[in-house]
């Protein structure tokens, strides 16, 4: 596909120089650049979960299906209730 781009003269001179030191055409030289530039800003993809879990049993009135009643009874204790 055909693009037209504008650089400025500076950075013309620096894309002909690099194409020309890596024996590139000036095109070959921008796709590649830009295709390496926006590689790397893709995510990698995240690590996989892992739940790490130890062995011990809860506390004697612990509910772990409920665990906002165990801070509302921290609460509790701490602030007196309400």
């Amino acid at each position: 596909m055909r693009t037209t781009i504008s650089l400025d003269d500076r950075l013309n001179r620096q894309v002909r120089r690099e194409a020309a030191a890596q024996g590139m055409s000036v095109s070959a030289f921008i796709a590649k650049t830009l295709d390496d530039a926006l590689k790397r800003r893709e995510d990698p993809e995240p690590p996989p979960f892992r739940l790490v879990t130890v062995r011990s049993r809860p506390r004697p009135g612990i509910d772990l299906d409920r665990p906002r009643a165990l801070e509302a009874d921290e609460d509790a204790a701490r602030f007196g209730r309400g």
